[in-house]
């Protein structure tokens, strides 16, 4: 998960916000803003990057979220960035859209922050967070199915489907039975009744993180499409950075990471054999990115005792080519989603996905 993009230091344009952008100062060295470009914070939180960005003189930022409450906070900083700050609403898969509506052709820069902010964990109504109780929502904006929509009508294989892929819950399959035996009694409407289900069905061991941990983590990637909108998000961002423009993703999940790492990967190349072509095999694509510097880059001990949430994160970066932009590899597609059902799942296949 990530912290939220605030900043405790007035930067630019806008006071101090409540939360730390995760590896600002590494994001802004991947990024190399310059007087008169043109970039887009893909996720504007409480606008820790877009004051960074902003803090060189002369830069202009888009930034975009899909929460209708960060939009609404950014609106001072919007008024004292003296037009050079423009707030959208909208998911960051649609960011070419959204780009294109403001007269927007291209970016010099693009900055991902992948996953849920500090705000939204903090604010119990918002239902990410068992610390407190809540309604079981989970939506990043404010449509589409809820978290106790998906608890209440996903049959049990479902559930332990998402349990397992999503969170990489060991115990999604015991999870998923009581689940499904709590819910005949009453439907899930609370955060707390959730996890106290999940934590008696699989007890945590001294130590450990919270039995729901894993279990919440994967339903709010599920209601919000995280993966499926990441992986449309960095082939948009593909088309629409100039050549010589910065990507950075930081991302806060080994999911995540490895769609980012995938995707570098199968740009620049760096994914394939370098083995000379043999005859009657398809030309190799140019690459679309080049990836310079031994990456990902971590947080540093120093930022993790200011902020732990940090301690997950990982960033990785990479410079636009002037090769033309491609679609989503299958492979890609394929990391973002649940594995489809099999009649006769293989023996590997079986106890891999144990879980009681």
């Amino acid at each position: 998960m990530r912290v939220g993009r605030g900043d405790g230091q007035n930067i630019a344009a806008g006071g101090p916000a409540r939360h730390l952008p995760v590896l600002r100062d590494e994001v802004l060295v991947a990024l190399d803003p310059h007087a008169g470009g043109i970039y887009l914070d893909a996720t504007f939180g409480a606008g820790g990057y877009t004051r960074a960005i902003l803090s060189i003189p002369g830069t202009r930022v888009l930034a975009v979220d899909r929460d209708p409450t960060a939009i609404e906070a950014g609106q001072a900083l919007v008024a004292e960035a003296e037009g050079r700050l423009t707030l959208s609403e909208g998911c960051f898969s649609a960011l070419e859209t959204i780009a294109q509506a403001q007269g927007i052709p291209s970016f010099d820069g693009i900055v991902f922050d992948i996953g849920v902010s500090s705000m939204q964990l903090d604010d119990a109504v918002r239902g990410f967070s068992f610390r407190q109780d809540g309604p079981l929502d989970m939506r990043m904006g404010c449509e589409g199915p809820t978290a106790a929509d998906l608890v209440n009508e996903a049959n049990e294989s479902r559930l332990a489907d998402i349990f397992y892929y999503f969170g990489e819950e060991r115990a999604s399959r015991r999870i998923a039975k009581a689940i499904v035996a709590e819910r005949a009694h009453a439907p899930f409407t609370t955060t707390l009744r959730l996890a106290e289900t999940i934590a008696r069905a699989a007890p945590a061991k001294p130590g450990t993180i919270h039995p729901a941990t894993r279990s919440f983590q994967a339903l709010r990637i599920a209601v919000n499409d995280e993966l499926g909108e990441l992986v449309k998000a960095l082939v948009a961002a593909e088309r629409m950075l100039d050549e010589g423009g910065r990507l950075a993703v930081v991302t806060f999940h080994s999911l995540e990471d490895r769609i980012v790492k995938q995707f570098f990967a199968d740009r620049s190349g760096r994914g394939e054999a370098r083995s000379r072509i043999l005859p009657g095999e398809p030309e190799r694509k140019a690459p679309t990115f080049s990836v310079a510097g031994k990456q990902p880059v971590l947080p540093t001990e120093a930022e993790i005792a200011r902020n732990p949430r940090a301690r997950s994160a990982k960033l990785r970066f990479a410079t636009r080519t002037k090769a033309a932009a491609r679609a989503a590899e299958p492979a890609l597609v394929l990391l973002a989603e649940l594995p489809p059902v099999k009649a006769k799942p293989s023996k590997r296949a079986v106890s891999r996905h144990r879980g009681g």
